[in-house]
C-alpha cells in the first residue's frame, strides 16, 4: 500500500508497510500512481501522452523511470505487502502484567473553571478530593511491584491542578528517590500545571526533579481568557504568563511543553502558536479540544478546512524559522524518519489499561485519565491490583488491527490505531474510530514528513 501527496513543493510517496519514504519527480509520481492497476505498456503509453509536449522528457526517460520503480518494488521499498497482522497483540502478550507508567491524580480539584474541561473542572464528575501521601505511596509500591524487570518508570503528576497538593507531590518524589535504587528502578516525573500556583519553590523543585513540565496556555490572551477563567470568571493569562516565562528561563528553555487547546472559537490556532513564540516559548503543542458533542467549543465540519490549512501553514512557519536559525518544536511534528518506534510498538497501540494507568485520589485504577469517573472502566485499585480483567482484556486486544477502518489507512503505522478514549467517546467502543481526529492526524503526519524531508535535503 502506498500514499502519495504533494506538499511544500515535493512529490512524496510513502510505502506504508516498509516505512520507506520517497521524494520523486513528477514522472515517477505519475508512474507509481498507475503502477498497480495498469500494465507496463498502458503506463508507458499514458505517461508518454501526458508529457508529449515536454522536450526534456523522452520515451527512454519514461521507460528508465518505470524500471526504477520496478527495482524499488523488488527491493521491498514500494508496494511492500502487509506482513504485520499476525504480530498484532504479540507485544502486549510478551509484556502482560508489566506496568511502566502511572498518571497520579493528586488533585481532583482545580483553581480554574475552564469551560471546555473534559475533567469537569478537575472533579471528573465526582467529588473534589486530593490524594494522601499514603495512597500515593501505595501507588508507587504497586508500580514497582508490577514493573517486572523494566528499569525506567514514569509518573505524571496530574489533576485537576496538582500544585494544589504540592506538599504531597514533594513527599512522593522523595519517597520514590528513597526506594528506586533499592529496586533498581529509575523514575522520570512529569508535572502538568495551569501555572497559577507557580512560585520560586515550585520552580526550584521542578528543575531538580521533573524531567518534563507541561504548561497550559491557549496562546492569544483573548482566546485563553475566554475559557481558562477562575471561579469569579476572570481570565488567567496575565497571571500565568510571567510565571511560565520565569520557569522556562530557569529550565534553560528545555524539557517543557506549552500545551494549548484550540476550539471552535480559534480554528486559526497558528495565531496562538505565533503568540507563544513571541512570548519566548519554543516547545509547543496545540491540541484539538475534547468535549461532548454539541458543546459550543466543539470543532465542526466547517472548521475542518481551516484547521487543515493551519497545519500546512505551521509547517511552512517551522521551515522559515529554521532558515532564520530560530527553530521551535511542535509536539505533533516530532517524527524520526530514520528510526522511530519498532514495529511491535507501532501496531500495538498506546498501552492504556495495560502498561499505563491512571490513579485517582482514592487509589482506584483506570485505563487512562480520560476514563476516570466512568465506573465501568474502573480496573481495580493500587492495593489489590487489577480485578476487572474483562475490561483490561478489551484494552489488551486494542491494537491497530482491531480497528476495522484502520486496515486500509495509510497512516495506521504512525497512529497505531489512535486514542482509545477518543474512539470510545465518539463511537461507544475503544476499537471504534474518531473520524474527525483521524483527518487531523493524517494531515499532521503529511506535514511532519514534509518538514523532515526539507530538513534532510537542506532545502528548508
Amino acid at each position: 500500500m502506498i500514499h502519495q501527496y504533494r506538499l511544500g513543493g515535493y512529490n512524496i510517496v510513502i510505502d506504508v508497510c516498509s516505512g520507506a519514504i520517497h521524494v520523486v519527480d513528477e514522472v515517477a509520481y505519475d508512474i507509481i500512481s498507475l503502477f498497480e492497476s495498469n500494465s507496463k505498456d498502458d503506463i508507458l503509453s499514458k505517461i508518454a501522452e501526458k508529457y508529449a509536449d515536454r522536450a526534456d522528457i523522452s520515451t527512454d526517460d519514461i521507460s528508465e523511470c518505470y524500471d526504477q520503480v520496478c527495482s524499488l518494488k523488488e527491493q521491498g521499498k514500494l508496494f511492500a505487502p502487509d506482513t504485520f497482522a499476525s504480530m498484532a497483540g504479540k507485544l502486549k502478550e510478551k509484556t502482560a502484567g508489566v506496568v511502566k507508567a502511572l498518571c497520579l491524580h493528586v488533585a481532583h480539584t482545580c483553581n480554574l473553571n475552564c469551560a471546555y474541561c473534559f475533567a469537569s473542572q478537575g472533579k471528573y464528575h465526582g467529588d473534589r478530593a486530593v490524594m494522601s501521601f499514603e495512597v500515593g505511596k501505595q501507588a508507587f509500591d504497586y508500580l514497582i511491584k508490577n514493573s517486572g524487570t523494566r528499569r525506567n518508570l514514569e509518573v505524571d503528576f496530574f489533576g485537576g491542578e496538582p500544585l494544589m497538593n504540592f506538599d504531597v507531590v514533594k513527599q512522593l518524589v522523595a519517597y520514590a528517590r528513597q526506594i528506586e535504587k533499592e529496586h533498581n528502578k529509575n523514575f522520570r516525573f512529569t508535572l502538568t500545571t495551569n501555572g497559577l500556583l507557580i512560585d520560586d519553590d515550585v520552580i526550584d523543585f521542578a528543575n531538580k526533579e521533573m524531567s518534563n513540565v507541561v504548561l497550559s496556555l491557549d496562546g492569544r490572551k483573548e482566546i485563553h481568557d475566554r475559557y481558562r477563567v477562575d471561579y469569579s470568571g476572570k481570565g488567567s493569562w496575565d497571571r500565568i504568563v510571567p510565571k511560565f516565562q520565569q520557569l522556562v528561563e530557569a529550565r534553560g528553555g528545555k524539557n517543557y511543553y506549552m500545551r494549548g487547546t484550540f476550539t471552535h472559537r480559534n480554528p486559526d490556532f497558528l495565531n496562538d502558536i505565533k503568540q507563544m513564540l513571541d512570548l519566548g516559548f519554543n516547545e509547543l503543542s496545540m491540541e484539538p479540544v475534547v468535549c461532548a458533542p454539541g458543546d459550543p467549543a466543539e470543532l465542526t465540519e466547517e472548521d475542518l478546512p481551516i484547521v487543515l490549512d493551519q497545519y500546512e501553514k505551521l509547517a511552512e512557519l517551522m521551515l522559515e524559522r529554521n532558515k532564520q536559525e530560530k527553530p521551535f518544536t511542535f509536539y505533533h511534528y516530532m517524527i524520526d524518519l530514520t528510526g522511530g518506534p519498532c514495529i511491535y510498538k507501532r501496531i500495538s497501540g498506546c498501552g492504556s489499561g495495560t502498561e499505563y494507568m491512571a490513579v485517582t485520589p482514592w487509589g482506584d485504577l483506570y485505563p487512562c485519565h480520560q476514563f476516570v469517573g466512568d465506573e465501568k472502566f474502573r480496573l481495580g485499585d493500587v492495593w489489590t491490583g487489577v480485578t476487572n480483567t474483562e475490561i483490561q482484556g478489551e484494552f489488551a486486544a486494542c491494537n491497530v488491527y482491531a480497528h476495522e477502518e484502520c486496515k486500509d489507512c495509510w497512516a495506521r503505522l504512525y497512529c497505531s490505531g489512535g486514542c482509545a478514549a477518543n474512539a470510545y467517546h465518539s463511537t461507544g467502543s475503544v476499537t471504534g474510530v474518531y473520524e474527525y481526529g483521524c483527518k487531523l492526524f493524517k494531515k499532521r503526519m503529511e506535514c511532519a514528513i514534509m518538514v523532515e524531508i526539507a530538513k534532510a535535503l537542506g532545502t528548508e
